[in-house]
């Protein structure tokens, strides 16, 4: 008779492990960063509805001038990523963080005192110069742990991403419009420079000891050496996960307004982010990975059926549902580009991933806009996940069936 395992292929096993979280949060540097990572991203996803607010209240214009200034700076940081990222790699954080600090400090200091067009050339030369936090913090916490953590560190990441989505907007509408918006957005961008001077006192490494001592930074390294194939693939799910978050937002109004039930937006929405949040913990706990690719299919397929919704609380469970998909989605794309490309041009990279995820914005909530004009409802729902399916098929034909795993 064979011996026991003879003849049959060993079966890995997928558990959950709070091992990682432990080994990545005892680094003391490493809670500093993604402490100020929190902090800075809370201006961030304050300023577009603070912007709104005051364009539209205090300057007197219409949504559709507010919304034009939230192109420019939308464009702006878009066009800006992978440059500022080139920046990183070539001459580090502090010489970057710094003079980023200056200009849009400088700009967002003086866009709230002065008229429409003003605002708009200023806010959007402040785009071009943002401390690219989302480039520095996510290189910042994968040089800070072992390989085998980096998923757990960049779930972390994302999860403080949430916590700050959910806590900015609500905040900043609630001291808009008990104070005057001007004085308000000039204040949270006050707070803005500040944790951004908390970053650049920090200074966290963005490579690692043994990265560092490979060679200078992009020494011998050609932009077509590595942008290219796989990489190219990861920035098309990249986009494709925005196309269908943007998209998922300007639905659910669509949707909780046809429902007569405005006054729950703000319920839905939580619900949606609070998904997130514990799908992208629970993501990084796992004891492999999940490639990007089947993620975002999951999305798609969960997304979907929120066109089906007869009611805001039936939304609001469907979109507690959809939300466990959209961080760890997210979090894998990172993952990905980290391990595919030279850690030399790691920050170029970040800045293109976050690229991706700006133009997906910009197209997901037109298509979704479009979509509900002419199908009413939740057919938004529907349009983005039919967008994220078509790519996430397009990215196993390209790169085939077989999943890159990493057991811890």
């Amino acid at each position: 008779m064979a011996g026991p395992g003879v003849g049959c292929q060993s079966v890995r096993v997928t558990t959950v492990t709070l091992a990682p979280y432990r080994r990545v949060l005892s680094r003391p540097s490493l809670r500093r960063t993604l402490v100020l990572g929190t902090l800075t991203r809370i201006p961030m996803f304050a300023t577009p509805v603070l912007v709104t607010l005051h364009v539209v209240t205090t300057l007197g214009h219409s949504y559709a001038m507010a919304g034009l200034v939230g192109a420019g700076v939308t464009t702006a940081i878009a066009v800006s990523g992978p440059w500022r990222g080139r920046l990183l790699d070539r001459h580090g954080l502090r010489a970057v963080v710094g003079p980023s600090l200056v200009v849009s400090g400088l700009c967002w200091g003086t866009a709230p005192w002065v008229g429409y067009w003003a605002l708009l050339a200023l806010v959007t030369v402040a785009g071009l110069f943002a401390v690219p936090i989302g480039s520095v913090v996510r290189q910042a916490v994968i040089a800070g742990v072992e390989e085998q953590d980096r998923r757990t560190a960049i779930s972390l990441d994302s999860a403080a991403v949430e916590v700050s989505f959910m806590i900015a907007p609500a905040v900043a509408v609630v001291a808009a419009t008990h104070w005057s918006t001007a004085w308000v957005l000039f204040v949270v961008q006050a707070l803005a420079v500040l944790a951004g001077v908390g970053i650049w006192l920090l200074d966290p490494p963005l490579r690692t000891e043994a990265e560092a001592e490979a060679g200078p930074a992009r020494h011998g390294l050609r932009f077509g050496t590595w942008f290219r194939g796989p990489v190219l693939v990861v920035l098309g799910l990249v986009a494709a996960t925005a196309v269908m978050l943007a998209g998922s937002d300007l639905a659910f109004v669509s949707a909780v307004r046809e429902f007569g039930s405005m006054g729950l937006l703000g319920l839905v929405l939580v619900l949606w982010g609070f998904g997130s949040l514990v799908g992208g913990l629970l993501y990084g706990a796992l004891s492999r990975d999940v490639p990007a690719r089947w993620l975002l299919l999951a999305l798609a397929l969960v997304t979907a059926p929120m066109v089906l919704a007869t009611s805001t609380l039936q939304l609001g469970a469907l979109a507690l549902l959809a939300g466990l998909l959209c961080a760890p989605t997210i979090t894998a794309t990172v993952h990905e580009i980290a391990g595919l490309v030279p850690a030399q041009v790691r920050g170029e990279a970040m800045g293109w991933h976050n690229s991706a995820m700006t133009a997906g914005g910009a197209v997901g909530a037109p298509l979704a806009g479009w979509t509900v004009d002419h199908y009413g409802g939740g057919a938004g729902f529907l349009a983005v996940a039919v967008v994220g399916a078509a790519v996430a098929v397009v990215a196993f034909l390209l790169t085939g069936r077989r999943p890159v795993t990493l057991d811890r």
